[in-house]
């Protein structure tokens, strides 16, 4: 815990202030104030300004410091990496442009040309020209509401979309914290059912997964509980096959070609996600290979094998929509859970260095952690012992 806070600091007089960990505020007899990093660089001491009181807020300081003091631990220059961390924050239009230069690297086409044109049609005309540090809850509500009612997809793609750039710029130090995402939810009215509302709310999830287990099992209607526990897209649950499932790690290993990134992905399997692969198991054929929800002649079932069960329940819901379900379920009732574990969880583009800012083996622990309470939710929590017995 560092020594100054933030009534101290705005007050302090002149002289040079400790924090602890060697950052210090300089205020000098003008009043004017910087912050300032002592560290150790290959075994000498070196002072390191890091900027302005007014660019940098305490909390800033503390973040910069801890980095710069682990590049100097691990032998890198520190210097160079502030250095690359003084450029200028850009305003959104420009950092919309940079996140998807960068991360659409691991996109398809279409997806990459969707993401930038929805931002630029529905969050550019007023988000564009506001620095990334400085966008709100507050701003991005008042960017979605003109379409939140209207628009109800292409506005929660948006709101989703905005997440990940500022995210992006989180990871490039332009913002301090990630994108705010219940406090964006809680200023916008709950959206109107409709035959166009392609998700399901998630409040709606328990009520159909539960309808869904109590009726005749077919493969459809299994499948189909599998993508709305492991929030998969449907075409990785239609051709997934049991080469890819580890029961001893409890981990689903997507292999890239079956990923829409072209990415190979890990999903870590809760005990609901467990116990539907066990009720699948007297479906699998001879071999390793082979579908684990098959269709006729062993081919994978099709899209709207799936579509047909939300038909038969008198669900006007896409498939698609539940990974919709699962994010507005995980931004609101897990706030705990960093918003990049969720984007993770569905296989979304996460910059590394935002993967590394949690170190590895506990962003994927904190998968775990939001998929298995998604699983427990999605069931009920009276049907949660049950399903762990049988496992």
């Amino acid at each position: 815990m560092g020594k100054l806070t933030v009534v101290s600091a705005r007050s302090a007089k002149a002289g040079r202030h400790a924090d602890g960990a060697g950052l210090y505020l300089l205020v000098k007899p003008t009043g004017a104030k910087s912050w300032l990093l002592r560290v150790q660089v290959g075994g000498e001491r070196r002072d390191i300004g890091l900027g302005g009181f007014s660019d940098l807020t305490l909390a800033e300081a503390r973040e910069a410091a801890a980095r710069l003091r682990k590049v100097a631990r691990t032998g890198g220059d520190p210097i160079k990496e502030r250095d690359k961390d003084r450029r200028p924050v850009p305003p959104f239009r420009k950092a919309a442009d940079e996140c998807h230069a960068e991360l659409s690297k691991g996109w398809t086409d279409k997806y990459a040309a969707a993401f930038l044109a929805s931002l630029k049609e529905h969050a550019v005309p007023s988000l564009g020209n506001i620095r990334v540090d400085h966008i709100e809850a507050s701003t991005i509500r008042d960017a979605l509401a003109p379409i939140w009612i209207e628009k109800p997809v292409i506005a929660r793609k948006v709101r989703q979309r905005i997440g990940t750039v500022l995210n992006f710029a989180k990871s490039k130090g332009w913002r301090a914290t990630e994108a705010p995402t219940r406090s964006v939810s809680v200023g916008l009215s709950r959206q109107p059912k409709g035959k166009n509302f392609a998700a399901m709310p998630y409040v709606e999830v328990p009520g159909f997964f539960t309808d869904t287990q109590g009726k005749v099992e077919t493969v459809g209607r299994m499948a189909l509980l599998f993508t709305i526990a492991t929030a998969a897209r449907s075409g990785e649950v239609r051709t997934a096959l049991w080469s890819h499932i580890d029961l001893e790690a409890k981990v689903w290993r997507r292999p890239a070609e079956l990923m829409k990134s072209r990415e190979a992905h890990e999903v870590t399997l809760s005990p609901v996600a467990i116990e539907i692969l066990e009720r699948a198991a007297p479906l699998r054929a001879t071999g390793a290979d082979c579908l684990i929800f098959p269709g006729t002649r062993g081919k994978p079932i099709s899209d709207m094998t799936l579509t047909k069960v939300m038909r038969d329940a008198g669900k006007a819901y896409t498939v698609h929509g539940f990974r919709s379900s699962f994010r507005d379920w995980a931004a609101e009732k897990m706030p705990s859970i960093p918003d990049p574990v969720a984007e993770a969880a569905l296989a979304h583009a996460v910059p590394d260095k935002v993967v590394a800012a949690y170190k590895r083996t506990a962003f994927m622990q904190m998968r775990r952690e939001l998929l298995d309470a998604w699983g427990r939710y999605a069931v009920g929590e009276s049907n949660v012992v049950k399903l762990k017995e049988v496992g």
